[in-house]
């Protein structure tokens, strides 16, 4: 293993203290801001890089983030559970992605100091988000779906397509190879 290798390891158990591992391979670069409040659960050979932009980790009172194993997460995204947002294996996540279970106010005006209730975002298995995706609240982004570049996703994303655009919206399946 590379001092490199070792480093990110034990930067990871020390930074990420408050969460629970699944595996003894989580990698960290650079330092995250963490609201951890509820359960982080890190699956094995997880990667995280919060640098040169902050990762910024949020989980709210009796909330959960799932990360699950071999999933990457680039720098500068902000991931915010108040509920349940699960991230499975093999998903790769671009720099600048922001993924909320929660608006966290009302759209009509005389209620926008009230905060909605959650609704849980799920990425199933080998998802992968271009830099600057956005994934609103009760959203399921399908296993070995990608979403393009700076794509607004509103609604659900079936499995095996690319989707992309502001709302997101399929644009083409992938082939099943």
């Amino acid at each position: 293993m590379k001092a490199s290798d070792i480093i990110a390891a034990a930067k990871a158990r020390w930074d990420l203290r408050k969460a629970e591992f699944s595996g003894p391979r989580v990698r960290l670069w650079g330092t995250p801001a963490l609201h951890l409040y509820g359960r982080l659960l890190l699956g094995d050979r997880v990667r995280l890089v919060s640098r040169p932009v902050p990762l910024e980790l949020a989980v709210g009172v009796g909330a959960t983030l799932e990360i699950g194993d071999r999933s990457f997460i680039n720098y500068g995204g902000s991931i915010s559970a108040m509920s349940s947002v699960s991230i499975g294996a093999d998903a790769t996540i671009g720099p600048h992605c922001l993924i909320l279970d929660n608006d966290f106010h009302e759209l009509d005006p005389g209620r926008r100091n009230e905060m909605p209730a959650s609704r849980p975002v799920v990425l199933e298995q080998n998802v992968w988000l271009g830099a600057r995706v956005i994934v609103l609240p009760g959203v399921r982004i399908g296993k070995n779906s990608a979403i393009g570049a700076g794509s607004v996703v509103t609604k659900d994303i079936p499995p095996d397509v690319v989707a992309a655009g502001v709302p997101a919206r399929v644009i083409r399946k992938l082939s099943a190879d």
